[in-house]
């Protein structure tokens, strides 16, 4: 049974990152559940690649690295995503630049995809980086700073509930083949920042 159970992980793993990797169309505001606001936030990020494909990134990083570096992006990302969404709230306006998207695409899935032996300084940092940046984005626009809140909130607790998944996930692989499915994620992390870079390039 657990042979069985194994051998389906790359199958799993694919299914999982095929569904991330789905396109939705682009909204300028949240995207309105009729749940309440909480609910919209957590919705958002689920249905924002451009956040939701990072963080994954992130998360499996600091699994392959260990448990103590995957607690340290556990409460490091969300604490600074929702600072970030705090700072964005009281702005005005702010667009985000594509270059910058497909960089993080870039560099956390290339780190991913040669298993980059990181320190927990450097970890920390890139999951720092990453939540004031995506945090403060996703700030901006949000309305009325009550409601916007709240959606806040529930942004933040699905890139919570999403590290700790993904991180314990791989903190919990032995075999070699299943850590060679996470790098392989991990390149094609780092396929689609080159893609996106080449369209931003494209386009201007």
């Amino acid at each position: 049974m657990k042979g069985a159970t194994q051998s389906r992980l790359p199958l799993y793993a694919f299914v999982v990152f095929t569904c991330v990797m789905c396109v939705f169309p682009a909204e300028a505001h949240l995207n309105s559940t009729g749940m309440g606001p909480f609910y919209d936030g957590l919705i958002h990020f689920l249905m924002s690649p451009e956040d939701i494909v990072p963080v994954l990134a992130l998360a499996l990083l600091a699994g392959l690295r260990g448990a103590r570096y995957g607690r340290r992006a556990l409460f490091t990302l969300p604490v600074a995503w929702l600072l970030g969404g705090l700072a964005g709230l009281s702005a005005m306006t702010a667009k985000p630049h594509p270059f910058i998207a497909a960089a993080w695409f870039l560099l956390l899935g290339g780190l991913l995809a040669a298993d980059a032996k990181v320190s927990l300084r450097v970890t920390t940092a890139l999951a720092a980086l990453l939540g004031l940046y995506h945090g403060y984005l996703n700030g901006i626009g949000m309305g009325q700073f009550d409601t916007a809140a709240v959606a806040l909130l529930g942004l933040v607790f699905a890139v919570f509930i999403l590290i700790a998944l993904a991180a314990a996930f791989v903190v919990r692989l032995r075999t070699h083949w299943a850590r060679i499915a996470v790098r392989v994620a991990g390149s094609w992390i780092a396929a689609s920042g080159l893609l996106m870079l080449g369209w931003a390039v494209r386009t201007r």
